[in-house]
Protein backbone atom coordinates (compact mmCIF):
# COMPACT_ATOMS: atom_id res chain seq x y z
CA UNK A 1 0.00 0.00 0.00
CA UNK A 2 1.23 3.47 -0.76
CA UNK A 3 2.72 5.65 1.89
CA UNK A 4 1.02 9.09 3.00
CA UNK A 5 2.68 12.01 4.31
CA UNK A 6 0.23 14.96 5.97
CA UNK A 7 1.20 18.17 6.49
CA UNK A 8 -1.10 19.31 9.30
CA UNK A 9 -1.94 15.60 10.43
CA UNK A 10 -2.72 16.48 14.17
CA UNK A 11 -5.63 18.86 13.13
CA UNK A 12 -9.55 18.07 13.59
CA UNK A 13 -9.25 16.23 9.58
CA UNK A 14 -6.10 15.27 9.58
CA UNK A 15 -6.52 12.99 12.67
CA UNK A 16 -9.17 11.33 10.88
CA UNK A 17 -8.06 10.95 7.64
CA UNK A 18 -4.87 9.57 9.48
CA UNK A 19 -6.77 6.78 11.13
CA UNK A 20 -8.80 6.34 8.12
CA UNK A 21 -5.95 5.74 5.69
CA UNK A 22 -3.84 3.53 8.76
CA UNK A 23 -6.96 1.42 8.92
CA UNK A 24 -7.20 1.13 4.93
CA UNK A 25 -3.65 -0.47 5.47
CA UNK A 26 -1.50 2.72 4.12
CA UNK A 27 1.70 3.81 6.06
CA UNK A 28 0.90 6.85 7.30
CA UNK A 29 3.50 9.84 7.80
CA UNK A 30 3.30 13.55 9.18
CA UNK A 31 5.19 16.53 9.28
CA UNK A 32 5.76 18.14 12.92
CA UNK A 33 7.51 20.73 14.73
CA UNK A 34 9.60 17.92 16.42
CA UNK A 35 10.82 14.72 15.20
CA UNK A 36 8.92 11.42 16.74
CA UNK A 37 9.64 8.00 14.66
CA UNK A 38 8.31 6.29 17.14
CA UNK A 39 4.78 8.02 17.12
CA UNK A 40 1.34 5.83 15.95
CA UNK A 41 2.35 8.15 12.87
CA UNK A 42 6.07 8.72 12.29
CA UNK A 43 6.65 12.42 12.99
CA UNK A 44 8.95 14.01 10.64
CA UNK A 45 10.52 17.83 11.53
CA UNK A 46 9.77 20.73 9.59
CA UNK A 47 9.77 24.22 10.37
CA UNK A 48 8.12 27.39 8.27
CA UNK A 49 10.49 29.61 9.81
CA UNK A 50 13.46 28.44 8.81
CA UNK A 51 12.16 26.66 5.95
CA UNK A 52 13.53 23.76 6.84
CA UNK A 53 11.76 19.79 6.10
CA UNK A 54 13.13 16.33 6.87
CA UNK A 55 14.05 15.63 2.94
CA UNK A 56 13.61 11.75 4.17
CA UNK A 57 9.94 11.87 4.57
CA UNK A 58 9.23 13.98 1.53
CA UNK A 59 11.23 11.36 -0.23
CA UNK A 60 9.64 8.22 1.08
CA UNK A 61 5.64 9.35 0.25
CA UNK A 62 4.05 8.21 -2.56
CA UNK A 63 1.62 10.91 -1.73
CA UNK A 64 1.74 14.36 -0.09
CA UNK A 65 -1.33 15.65 1.79
CA UNK A 66 -1.39 19.24 3.16
CA UNK A 67 -3.75 20.25 5.48
CA UNK A 68 -1.60 22.73 7.07
CA UNK A 69 -2.64 25.99 8.06
CA UNK A 70 -3.42 28.37 10.98
CA UNK A 71 -6.89 28.09 12.80
CA UNK A 72 -8.98 30.37 11.16
CA UNK A 73 -11.45 30.89 14.55
CA UNK A 74 -8.82 30.03 17.01
CA UNK A 75 -7.95 33.93 17.61
CA UNK A 76 -9.09 37.24 16.88
CA UNK A 77 -8.22 38.48 13.52
CA UNK A 78 -5.24 41.18 14.35
CA UNK A 79 -2.82 42.24 11.18
CA UNK A 80 -0.95 39.60 13.00
CA UNK A 81 -3.02 36.66 12.72
CA UNK A 82 -3.84 37.60 9.38
CA UNK A 83 -0.74 37.02 8.13
CA UNK A 84 -0.18 33.94 9.57
CA UNK A 85 -3.08 32.05 8.61
CA UNK A 86 -1.59 33.64 4.91
CA UNK A 87 1.90 32.43 5.55
CA UNK A 88 1.30 29.01 7.34
CA UNK A 89 -0.82 28.30 4.26
CA UNK A 90 1.37 29.39 1.53
CA UNK A 91 4.93 29.11 3.48
CA UNK A 92 3.85 25.12 3.90
CA UNK A 93 2.91 24.97 0.06
CA UNK A 94 5.89 26.31 -1.37
CA UNK A 95 8.18 24.40 1.16
CA UNK A 96 6.69 21.13 0.21
CA UNK A 97 7.34 22.31 -3.49
CA UNK A 98 10.98 22.44 -3.26
CA UNK A 99 11.42 19.22 -1.18
CA UNK A 100 9.19 17.84 -4.00
CA UNK A 101 11.36 19.27 -6.75
CA UNK A 102 14.80 17.46 -4.97
CA UNK A 103 12.87 14.27 -4.38
CA UNK A 104 15.29 11.34 -6.24
CA UNK A 105 11.57 10.01 -7.82
CA UNK A 106 8.56 11.34 -8.82
CA UNK A 107 5.80 11.80 -6.42
CA UNK A 108 2.61 10.28 -7.59
CA UNK A 109 0.15 13.46 -6.38
CA UNK A 110 0.15 16.25 -4.28
CA UNK A 111 -3.07 16.67 -2.58
CA UNK A 112 -4.22 19.98 -0.94
CA UNK A 113 -6.66 21.61 1.06
CA UNK A 114 -8.60 24.67 0.51
CA UNK A 115 -11.36 26.52 1.62
CA UNK A 116 -14.88 27.63 0.55
CA UNK A 117 -13.97 30.83 2.39
CA UNK A 118 -12.42 31.24 -1.37
CA UNK A 119 -16.13 32.32 -2.42
CA UNK A 120 -16.81 34.73 0.59
CA UNK A 121 -19.90 35.81 1.31
CA UNK A 122 -22.73 35.69 -1.50
CA UNK A 123 -26.16 35.46 -0.43
CA UNK A 124 -28.24 32.52 -2.07
CA UNK A 125 -25.96 32.12 -5.20
CA UNK A 126 -25.08 28.39 -5.83
CA UNK A 127 -21.47 28.78 -6.26
CA UNK A 128 -18.97 25.96 -8.14
CA UNK A 129 -15.78 25.53 -8.49
CA UNK A 130 -15.86 28.07 -11.61
CA UNK A 131 -17.32 31.01 -9.87
CA UNK A 132 -14.40 33.88 -8.96
CA UNK A 133 -13.30 34.66 -5.44
CA UNK A 134 -15.18 36.67 -3.23
CA UNK A 135 -14.26 40.29 -2.73
CA UNK A 136 -13.80 42.36 -0.03
CA UNK A 137 -13.15 39.43 1.82
CA UNK A 138 -10.05 38.23 4.32
CA UNK A 139 -11.24 34.53 3.60
CA UNK A 140 -11.28 34.96 -0.10
CA UNK A 141 -8.27 36.75 -0.07
CA UNK A 142 -6.00 34.08 2.43
CA UNK A 143 -7.61 31.12 0.26
CA UNK A 144 -7.01 32.52 -2.68
CA UNK A 145 -3.34 33.18 -1.76
CA UNK A 146 -3.06 29.79 -0.75
CA UNK A 147 -4.72 28.12 -4.20
CA UNK A 148 -2.26 30.26 -5.47
CA UNK A 149 0.71 28.62 -4.15
CA UNK A 150 -1.01 25.47 -4.89
CA UNK A 151 -0.91 26.41 -8.30
CA UNK A 152 2.83 26.83 -9.00
CA UNK A 153 2.92 22.77 -7.84
CA UNK A 154 0.39 22.02 -10.11
CA UNK A 155 2.41 24.24 -13.08
CA UNK A 156 5.35 21.25 -12.99
CA UNK A 157 2.88 19.20 -14.12
CA UNK A 158 1.96 16.98 -11.12
CA UNK A 159 -1.46 15.65 -9.72
CA UNK A 160 -2.64 18.27 -8.00
CA UNK A 161 -6.49 18.04 -6.47
CA UNK A 162 -7.77 20.59 -4.47
CA UNK A 163 -10.22 20.30 -2.03
CA UNK A 164 -12.30 23.34 -0.89
CA UNK A 165 -13.54 22.49 2.37
CA UNK A 166 -16.58 23.50 3.78
CA UNK A 167 -18.39 23.17 7.46
CA UNK A 168 -16.77 19.83 8.85
CA UNK A 169 -19.06 18.70 10.93
CA UNK A 170 -17.67 16.91 14.32
CA UNK A 171 -18.16 16.54 17.46
CA UNK A 172 -14.56 16.06 18.49
CA UNK A 173 -14.07 20.04 16.78
CA UNK A 174 -15.22 23.30 14.47
CA UNK A 175 -18.95 24.15 14.52
CA UNK A 176 -20.81 21.27 15.36
CA UNK A 177 -18.51 21.12 19.05
CA UNK A 178 -18.89 24.54 19.37
CA UNK A 179 -23.21 24.41 18.41
CA UNK A 180 -23.25 21.64 21.00
CA UNK A 181 -22.56 23.41 23.79
CA UNK A 182 -25.58 25.76 24.69
CA UNK A 183 -27.85 22.38 24.14
CA UNK A 184 -26.38 21.61 27.74
CA UNK A 185 -28.15 24.26 29.25
CA UNK A 186 -31.43 23.56 27.26
CA UNK A 187 -30.86 26.28 24.50
CA UNK A 188 -30.16 25.83 21.05
CA UNK A 189 -28.37 29.08 19.27
CA UNK A 190 -28.31 30.08 15.50
CA UNK A 191 -26.42 33.09 14.30
CA UNK A 192 -28.11 36.65 13.65
CA UNK A 193 -31.37 35.76 11.52
CA UNK A 194 -29.94 32.66 10.79
CA UNK A 195 -30.28 32.79 7.06
CA UNK A 196 -26.62 32.28 5.93
CA UNK A 197 -26.42 29.12 4.46
CA UNK A 198 -23.90 26.73 5.75
CA UNK A 199 -22.15 24.27 3.25
CA UNK A 200 -21.63 21.33 5.72
CA UNK A 201 -19.93 17.82 5.60
CA UNK A 202 -19.65 14.81 7.79
CA UNK A 203 -16.21 14.28 8.37
CA UNK A 204 -15.94 10.70 7.07
CA UNK A 205 -17.02 12.17 3.94
CA UNK A 206 -14.68 14.68 3.56
CA UNK A 207 -11.74 12.60 4.31
CA UNK A 208 -13.22 10.19 1.81
CA UNK A 209 -12.90 12.92 -0.76
CA UNK A 210 -8.56 12.61 0.60
CA UNK A 211 -8.88 9.10 -0.01
CA UNK A 212 -10.92 9.34 -3.83
CA UNK A 213 -8.15 12.00 -4.49
CA UNK A 214 -5.29 9.28 -3.80
CA UNK A 215 -6.95 6.48 -5.32
CA UNK A 216 -8.62 7.57 -8.45
CA UNK A 217 -6.06 9.34 -11.11
CA UNK A 218 -8.58 11.19 -12.70
CA UNK A 219 -9.29 13.31 -9.68
CA UNK A 220 -7.09 16.43 -10.41
CA UNK A 221 -8.06 20.20 -10.19
CA UNK A 222 -10.33 22.03 -7.62
CA UNK A 223 -13.55 20.45 -6.01
CA UNK A 224 -16.10 21.29 -3.38
CA UNK A 225 -16.00 19.50 -0.52
CA UNK A 226 -19.06 19.32 0.58
CA UNK A 227 -22.84 17.70 0.97
CA UNK A 228 -25.18 17.94 -1.55
CA UNK A 229 -27.54 19.60 0.18
CA UNK A 230 -26.38 23.13 2.32
CA UNK A 231 -28.83 24.50 5.20
CA UNK A 232 -29.45 27.94 6.36
CA UNK A 233 -27.84 28.26 9.58
CA UNK A 234 -30.86 28.65 11.60
CA UNK A 235 -32.47 25.29 9.89
CA UNK A 236 -29.25 23.42 10.44
CA UNK A 237 -29.70 24.10 14.22
CA UNK A 238 -32.96 23.00 14.36
CA UNK A 239 -31.61 20.14 12.78
CA UNK A 240 -29.20 19.41 15.46
CA UNK A 241 -31.99 19.66 17.72
CA UNK A 242 -34.27 16.91 16.16
CA UNK A 243 -30.87 14.93 16.36
CA UNK A 244 -30.51 15.30 19.85
CA UNK A 245 -34.08 14.73 20.65
CA UNK A 246 -34.42 17.20 23.78
CA UNK A 247 -35.99 19.94 25.08
CA UNK A 248 -34.18 23.54 24.18
CA UNK A 249 -35.06 26.60 23.05
CA UNK A 250 -34.36 27.83 19.77
CA UNK A 251 -32.59 31.76 20.24
CA UNK A 252 -30.97 33.72 18.13
CA UNK A 253 -27.03 35.23 19.15
CA UNK A 254 -27.62 38.79 17.71
CA UNK A 255 -25.06 39.71 14.73
CA UNK A 256 -24.18 43.10 16.55
CA UNK A 257 -22.89 41.34 20.01
CA UNK A 258 -20.75 39.13 18.03
CA UNK A 259 -19.17 41.29 16.04
CA UNK A 260 -18.12 43.36 18.95
CA UNK A 261 -16.90 40.51 20.45
CA UNK A 262 -15.19 38.80 17.61
CA UNK A 263 -14.43 41.54 15.67
CA UNK A 264 -13.66 41.17 11.51
CA UNK A 265 -13.86 37.10 12.77
CA UNK A 266 -17.70 36.99 13.26
CA UNK A 267 -17.35 37.04 8.81
CA UNK A 268 -16.42 33.15 10.15
CA UNK A 269 -20.49 32.44 11.19
CA UNK A 270 -22.08 35.06 9.31
CA UNK A 271 -20.88 34.95 5.72
CA UNK A 272 -23.38 32.75 3.63
CA UNK A 273 -20.84 30.59 0.94
CA UNK A 274 -24.31 27.84 -0.54
CA UNK A 275 -21.74 25.47 -2.43
CA UNK A 276 -22.48 23.07 -4.86
CA UNK A 277 -20.95 19.50 -4.53
CA UNK A 278 -22.09 18.21 -8.44
CA UNK A 279 -18.46 18.37 -9.63
CA UNK A 280 -17.11 15.83 -7.27
CA UNK A 281 -20.40 13.69 -7.79
CA UNK A 282 -19.57 13.84 -11.29
CA UNK A 283 -16.01 12.94 -10.71
CA UNK A 284 -17.47 9.19 -9.17
CA UNK A 285 -17.50 10.48 -5.89
CA UNK A 286 -20.25 8.98 -3.76
CA UNK A 287 -21.44 10.48 -0.55
CA UNK A 288 -22.29 8.17 3.00
CA UNK A 289 -24.05 11.17 4.81
CA UNK A 290 -25.75 13.26 1.93
CA UNK A 291 -28.53 13.74 4.62
CA UNK A 292 -27.90 15.97 7.17
CA UNK A 293 -30.23 14.24 10.00
CA UNK A 294 -28.90 11.30 9.17
CA UNK A 295 -25.48 12.53 9.41
CA UNK A 296 -25.99 14.40 12.52
CA UNK A 297 -27.48 11.76 14.09
CA UNK A 298 -24.57 9.10 13.33
CA UNK A 299 -21.58 12.01 14.53
CA UNK A 300 -24.08 11.95 18.16
CA UNK A 301 -24.11 8.27 17.93
CA UNK A 302 -20.41 7.61 17.20
CA UNK A 303 -19.02 10.36 18.95
CA UNK A 304 -16.76 11.62 16.40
Amino acid sequence: MPTILIAGGTGLVGSHLSQMLQTAGHTVLHLSRKADHKAKYPAFAWDLAKKTIDQAAVDRADYIINLAGAGIADERWTDERKRLIISSRVDSTLLLKAAIERRPTPLRAFISASAIGYYGSRGDQLLTETDPAGEGSFLAESVTAWEQAVAEIAATGLRTPVIRIGVVLSTRGGALEKMLIPFRFFNATYFGNGRQWMSWVHIDDICRMFIEAIDNEQFNGTYNGVAPQPFRNRDLVFELKKAIDKPALLLPAPEFVLRVAMGEMADVVFDSTRVSSKKIEAAGFQFQFPDLQAALRDLLRRKI
